[in-house]
């Protein structure tokens, strides 16, 4: 089991504890975000603030959200990162997501429904795209990857040679969840190589960043601070 909310959120949190600014945008068919993300009167679109992280949902794009915030579509998003949830061939084109310049990020695990649903949507993308696999597994085996690059054959994808793997843990799993009862982000009781590939992605984001000073951030949420 994975989530995927869940996983933006816990990088987010790790960036705004850094001292960035940070949008999630939840542009997805199921808008998870909505029921993950505590707030008072939900509209169809909407912002806001969870765990010094601001969480849009609903907009299509980013010149939406530039309206609701009340800004030109001329100007800059008043964010440091943006960091874009989409399940659907509109949310890739409408945030212009297959640009080379973005790091992009396919998040599975290895049930075959969440492998089909998810190049289903990378089979309308139409120039090549850049993508960095985020997989969710019990055990790397080389067989499943292999079985991913299958799958993919023909579609206009450039898989990055390294790949990150979240094992699928009941620990991980729980803590999660405990997580969402509360409405609040805690790193505490993740696995160490749970919080491993979180750190890694987030050195990726922040590449004049060094890793020390992630797992500083990241010590920082544990305690509560």
């Amino acid at each position: 089991m994975y989530d995927k909310t869940d996983l933006i959120l816990n990088i987010a949190k790790i960036l705004t504890t850094m001292h960035k600014k940070v949008i999630v945008v939840d542009s997805t068919i199921t808008q998870k975000a909505k029921y993950v993300v505590p707030v008072i009167n939900p509209t169809v679109t909407y912002i806001t603030d969870f765990e010094d992280i601001d969480v849009a949902v609903g907009f299509k794009n980013e010149n939406e959200i530039k309206n609701y915030l009340g800004i030109s579509e001329t100007e800059p998003l008043p964010y440091d990162i943006m960091l874009v949830d989409v399940d659907n061939e509109q949310g890739l084109s409408e945030f212009e997501l297959m640009s080379n310049e973005i790091k992009n990020y396919f998040v599975t695990a290895f049930d075959l429904y969440s492998l089909k649903r998810g190049l289903e949507i990378l089979s309308t993308v139409k120039t090549p795209m850049a993508l960095t696999k985020i997989l969710f597994a019990k055990e790397i085996l080389k067989e499943e990857d292999d079985y991913l690059n299958f799958l993919s054959l023909g579609y206009k994808i450039m898989w990055n040679e390294y790949r990150i793997y979240f094992p699928i843990e009941n620990g991980d799993w729980s803590v999660l969840a405990e997580n969402q009862r509360v409405a609040k982000i805690k790193l505490k009781k993740l696995s160490t190589q749970y919080k491993d590939s979180l750190i890694y992605i987030v050195s990726e984001i922040l590449n004049d960043t060094s890793e020390n000073q992630i797992r500083k951030a990241v010590k920082t949420i544990e305690r509560g601070v």
